[in-house]
């Protein structure tokens, strides 16, 4: 008589990320527990999951102190979801449970994972990873630099070498962490066609291609209004009863908003059909913030054509 090997139980879990502590909930067994932050923690917390066969491992993107479980969990082959705070909270908002400690918290990512179901999230290179991070920092320094530059024509000739001296070490700390980015995008060699595309329209420069090639990775598998809704200029109804307002955009990813923003400044100026379209809007009467948000979703719609096309730009 042969043995049969018990089948594994399907669970979801939700764990809540601390800088110290995971907490941990395991739906399907109403299970809690926590462990270290810690590579012994997470191979311990591992070790008790291996038991089962996962169905969705949930936690929230809080900085950067959920990588390490991410990493150790996608080395295991197991389904990661890392899912936007505010998703969660709104949930939790949804469903009246309106407590908050760490194991509820962890309760209620679990019980996101079982009934919202988010998409699995595929696992990034350690050299993507750098690039990403490489960005956030050139984006920060930027800012910095633009805040010391408003300075200037407020603080007066007294403080002006100051804001000077630090606008040239920003000016030297972007250009270093533009070199890094150079060698860390020859390394990904799949990006080299698809960079060539990108950079021949008028207006892209390399931010906007690094931007697109590391945050939007969709790009050219998607239909225009997809691509649109994905970075946030995809203008939303405000209709309800017998009120008709404004379109907004709304939501999106940030940092690709942002940058696509400066990109089409640039292309008002250089890009013949942005430049074109821009101007018609204006002379219509439309204020010139609507029409500049109307060029940027015109402008993305281009490049997710001549990225799924595989062509440069052409006019």
């Amino acid at each position: 008589m042969t043995n049969l090997k018990k089948s594994k139980s399907i669970i979801n879990v939700g764990v809540d990320v601390g800088k110290a502590l995971l907490d941990v909930s395991i739906y399907e067994k109403d299970i809690y527990f926590q462990v270290e932050n810690t590579p012994e923690g997470i191979s311990k917390l591992l070790g008790r999951l291996s038991r089962y066969h996962v169905q969705r491992l949930v936690m929230e993107a809080t900085g950067r102190y959920q990588f390490l479980l991410a990493e150790k969990a996608f080395e295991k082959n197991l389904p990661v979801c890392i899912v936007k705070p505010l998703a969660v909270r709104r949930y939790a908002q949804a469903v009246g449970k309106l407590a908050k400690t760490d194991k509820i918290d962890a309760e209620i990512i679990a019980e996101f994972g079982v009934v919202v179901q988010p998409p699995i999230t595929l696992r990034k290179s350690e050299n993507l990873m750098l690039i990403k991070d490489l960005l956030a920092r050139r984006r920060q320094i930027v800012g910095m630099k633009t805040k010391e530059l408003n300075r200037i024509k407020i603080m007066g000739k007294a403080l002006e070498s100051s804001c000077k001296r630090f606008i040239t070490f920003f000016d030297k700390e972007i250009r270093r962490i533009e070199k890094q980015l150079d060698a860390q995008i020859e390394k990904e060699s799949s990006w080299a066609e698809m960079k060539g595309i990108l950079k021949s329209a008028p207006g892209i420069g390399d931010a906007m291609v690094y931007t697109l090639l590391a945050d939007l990775p969709e790009l050219g598998m998607m239909t225009n209004r997809q691509a649109a809704a994905l970075v946030g200029v995809a203008p939303m109804n405000r209709d309800s009863g017998k009120m008709r307002g404004v379109r907004r955009i709304k939501g999106g990813r940030y940092a690709v908003r942002s940058t696509l923003y400066m990109a089409t400044l640039s292309a008002t100026l250089c890009n013949p059909i942005i430049k074109e379209f821009y101007h018609r809007l204006v002379a219509q009467g439309k204020h010139k913030k609507i029409a500049l948000t109307a060029c940027m979703r015109k402008f993305i719609v281009i490049l997710n054509a001549m990225a799924r096309d595989g062509c440069e730009w052409q006019y």
